[in-house]
C-alpha cells in the first residue's frame, strides 16, 4: 500500500523495532533472585552485558538485571552506526581542559570502533559489521566550509582520512539536490544491533552470568560491611559491586545519576521493502549518512540494499510513534521524492542519553560503579567503556580511562526531567530551517 505525507495508514505499522523481526525479545520466565553475588549489573544493553563479560570472565559471579525484556533499551533500537564520535572539537577540549586530556579523550573514540572490531573478530560474533563509512552531508554552503577547514586542522594523531566531496560528487552517496556535498570518513561502521545485542547475551550467559529480565530495582543501600543490599520489584540480593548502566532510561534510583543524564528520545521508521536497483541509483553505496543540522537526521540502507532506516528528532516533545512516522517519512521524501510512494512498515523510538558537556562519562559515586552519557553514539562507546568498567571492576588497569577524568555535570533545578530540551529542539529547528 503507498502511504503519502499527507495521509498515513499507521494501522499497517508495527511499532516494534525492525530489527526485532530478525532477533525478537526474549521472553524471560519467572526465576528466583540469589541471596548474594559478586557483581549486580543494572541495565543489561551494551554497557552492561561488556561490563558483565569481562567481570564474569574475571572470576566474579555476576548478575544483569533489566526492568524490561533484555535488551530492550536502546542497544537493540539504534540505528547502527559506530563512529569514532566524539561530539566537542578538539580545539573545544583543549579550552575546557587542556590539550593532554583533550587528545586523550578523542584518542579513546577512535579506540572504540578498533576496539569493537577486535572484539566481534575475536567472539566470533556475526551482525553484519562492516566499514562502510560515513557520509557527513552539508546541508548549506556554510557547514560544507566548516567541514573543510575542520578536515585541513586535524591534529596528525587523530587524522580520520575523512576526503572532502562536492555538490557534483555526493552522488556517489546520495542522489538529492537538497545537501551541498559534504565529507566521506572511510573507517565508519554499521551492523546489525539486536544481532549484536543478541549474541553479546549469548557469550555473556555462556560465560557463566545470570541475566534477568522484568526486574525493576527500587533501591539500592550501601551496608557497613561495604557491601549493597539491592531491592527489586521481585525481591532482594546484597551483591560486593553495583553497577549502573542505564544510559537514557536511568531513573530515580539514583538520583546524583538521573540529574546528569538528558534522556533524549530518538525515533526511527523503516520503509518497505524497495527494489534493490531502484534504491542503489538514489544511494548507490553502503554508507552511513548523516548531515549537519543541528537537530540530524542519520539513515541507511539495510544490508540487502532494499530497505531505508531513517531516523531522527521531528518534535520538540516526546511523541508516539505512530505520530512520528508520517514526520519521518515526510523528511525522507524531501531528500529523496522518489521514494514518496514507498509505505513505512514499522515505526519506532528509543531513549538516548546527553550530558551537559556533551561527553560519556565512567567512574565510581558512593561506591557504585557507572559509565553513561553516550550523545548519540553509544554502539561503540558504550560497548568500550562497558568494557572499561568491567576491568575497574576487576581492579584491572585496563580500565583507566580519559573519561573518568572529566567532572560530570549537572545543573541548578535540574532533576532528571528535561524541561529545557522542547524549546531547545525547536530553536534549532528553526535555525536548520532558516539554513544555518
Amino acid at each position: 500500500m503507498n502511504q503519502s505525507t499527507a495521509s498515513i495508514n499507521t494501522e499497517s505499522i508495527n511499532t516494534d523495532p525492525w530489527w526485532w523481526q530478525d532477533v525478537p525479545r526474549a521472553i524471560c520466565g519467572e526465576s528466583p533472585l540469589p541471596n548474594n553475588v559478586d557483581v549486580l549489573v543494572v541495565g543489561s544493553g551494551y554497557t552492561g552485558l561488556n561490563a558483565a563479560l569481562v567481570a564474569v570472565r574475571g572470576g566474579r559471579d555476576t548478575l544483569v538485571l533489566d526492568s524490561e525484556a533484555l535488551g530492550f533499551g536502546c542497544s537493540s533500537r539504534n540505528g547502527g552506526q559506530v563512529s569514532t564520535s566524539v561530539k566537542p572539537s578538539l580545539q573545544v577540549l583543549t579550552q575546557r581542559h587542556d590539550e593532554q586530556l583533550a587528545l586523550r579523550l578523542h584518542s579513546e573514540g577512535h579506540e572504540s570502533l578498533n576496539w569493537l572490531e577486535a572484539f566481534l573478530q575475536r567472539e566470533q560474533i556475526a551482525c553484519d559489521f562492516i566499514r562502510c563509512g560515513r557520509f557527513h552531508a552539508a546541508h548549506n554552503t556554510s557547514a560544507w566550509q566548516k567541514l573543510r577547514l575542520a578536515i585541513e586542522r586535524e591534529h596528525p594523531s587523530l587524522a580520520t582520512d575523512a576526503q572532502l566531496v562536492s555538490g557534483a560528487e555526493q552522488t556517489a552517496y546520495i542522489n538529492t539536490p537538497r545537501y551541498f556535498g559534504g565529507a566521506f570518513f572511510p573507517h565508519h561502521a554499521s551492523l546489525h544491533p539486536a544481532r549484536y545485542h543478541q549474541a553479546l547475551l549469548e557469550r555473556v550467559l555462556a560465560s557463566g552470568a545470570r541475566a534477568l529480565g522484568h526486574f525493576k530495582v527500587l533501591n539500592v543501600e550501601a551496608l557497613k560491611n561495604g557491601s549493597f543490599k539491592v531491592t527489586t520489584s521481585l525481591g532482594e540480593v546484597q551483591a560486593k559491586d553495583v553497577v549502573m548502566a542505564t544510559n537514557g532510561y536511568t531513573a530515580k534510583v539514583m538520583p546524583w545519576l538521573q540529574r546528569r543524564v538528558i534522556p533524549i528520545g530518538s525515533y526511527m521508521i523503516a520503509t518497505e521493502q524497495i527494489e534493490a536497483e531502484r534504491l542503489q541509483a538514489l544511494m548507490p553505496s553502503q554508507a552511513i549518512i548523516s548531515d549537519s543540522r543541528k537537530v540530524v537526521y542519520y539513515y541507511r540502507k539495510t544490508a540487502d540494499g532494499k530497505r531505508v532506516i531513517f531516523g531522527g528528532r521531528v518534535s520538540s516533545g516526546e511523541i508516539d510513534p505512530l505520530v512520528s512516522a508520517p514526520l519521518l517519512k515526510k523528511e525522507l521524501n524531501l531528500l529523496l521524492p522518489e521514494l514518496s510512494d514507498v509505505a513505512v512498515s514499522h515505526s519506532w523510538s528509543g531513549k538516548v542519553a546527553y550530558s551537559f558537556d556533551e561527553l560519556p562519562h565512567i567512574g565510581r559515586e558512593r561506591g557504585i560503579y557507572y559509565a553513561m552519557g553516550y550523545c548519540g553514539s553509544g554502539v561503540g562507546m558504550a560497548s568500550f567503556l562497558g568494557m572499561k568498567l568491567g576491568y575497574q571492576l576487576l581492579d584491572d588497569p585496563r580500565g583507566d580511562s580519559a573519561f573518568s577524568d572529566t567532572k560530570f555535570q549537572t545543573r541548578p533545578l535540574y532533576r532528571g526531567k528535561p524541561w529545557f530540551l522542547s524549546p531547545s529542539v525547536a530553536f534549532y529547528k528553526f535555525r536548520d530551517q532558516l539554513n544555518f
